[in-house]
């Protein structure tokens, strides 16, 4: 299959400058396999977009349902491919070292699939309620429903705070509704379906019964799938190592854990830690400022959609 190009693909070098100013090694494993598959599948894709993008018609009525694993991982174009994987980068870094790399890699997996599972929900009962058969055609490609569920986990982790959305200050937990919003306005051909999918799927794991169900079906299928309380701690040269917490006090187990916690905490908390870390070894506070506004202000107002491309997750 031929690799998908326009050019110099100028989103995909700028990919590879945040990963590399980040440095490979301050990327946790999941985190960075993500990033890894989805740069992969852009450069070569297992089926064109048409064939992999997801919608009523293709899933249900055609019962193409591979398009359910490949969908989240194609991307229309580079801008579209970096926009995501730099959200991912910063999403991924935070979540999976906070619930540790094998329960964050099941949460990946799980958030993928529900995510087009509620999409194609969503676009079904559009369709009959609004007497629009045209939402059973709509056919959505891209990771961005995935990330709209780890916004709501990651906003769920940290719920204190404001985030800046077109230059109104939002509080983190509504921060979600707000950029739902923002996009569907003023992002021509993204798919409204898709990011309100990632949304509720957010919420199934956060508010209602997706994490009883997920720990139960790793506690029944696998003993290798820890439940969430693995942390990475940080030193200057990024994570050290891991330690498995498990709840209601069964033992733990160290992978490349310091011994002497203090020597290398100096008292401060986990949160403060990765602080530090961070200031330490990867950029000064301006810098990460700069970044982080630059991404979010992309994310909001993302690239152009070329004509016949599918709807954008």
């Amino acid at each position: 299959m031929q690799r998908r190009s326009r050019g110099i693909n100028t989103g995909l070098i700028l990919l590879f400058s945040q990963i590399f100013r980040v440095g490979i090694n301050n990327i946790p494993p999941v985190t960075l396999a993500t990033l890894a598959l989805n740069i992969w599948l852009f450069l070569n894709p297992l089926k064109p977009l048409y064939n992999s993008c997801i919608s009523v018609e293709r899933c249900y009525q055609q019962k193409d349902w591979q398009r359910l694993l490949l969908s989240p991982v194609h991307h229309a174009d580079d801008w579209h491919l970096y926009f995501n994987m730099v959200s991912m980068l910063w999403k991924g870094v935070n979540l999976e070292r906070r619930l540790g790399s094998k329960w964050f890699a099941y949460i990946i997996a799980t958030f993928s699939l529900l995510t087009g599972v509620v999409y194609l929900l969503l676009q079904f009962v559009f369709a009959e309620f609004m007497n629009e058969p045209d939402y059973r055609r709509n056919c959505a490609v891209g990771f961005s429903g995935v990330l709209f569920a780890l916004k709501v986990l990651n906003n769920h982790y940290c719920p204190g705070g404001f985030v800046n959305i077109l230059g109104f200050p939002v509080p983190n937990r509504f921060a979600c509704w707000a950029e739902l919003v923002a996009i569907h306005f003023f992002t021509p051909g993204s798919s409204f379906s898709g990011h309100l999918a990632g949304i509720l799927v957010g919420l199934m794991y956060t508010q209602g019964p997706l994490k009883k169900m997920m720990e139960t079906c790793a506690g029944m299928f696998s003993s290798n799938i820890d439940y969430p309380g693995q942390q990475y701690y940080f030193n200057s040269s990024g994570y050290s190592g891991y330690q498995d917490h498990y709840p209601y006090s069964r033992p733990g187990s160290y992978e490349q854990a310091p011994r002497n916690y203090d020597v290398y905490t100096a008292g401060l908390s986990e949160e403060e830690q990765l602080d530090r870390a961070l200031r330490a070894s990867l950029w000064d506070r301006d810098e990460l400022k700069r970044i982080w506004e630059f991404t979010l202000q992309n994310d909001l107002h993302r690239n152009f959609q070329a004509p016949g491309y599918p709807f954008l997750f």
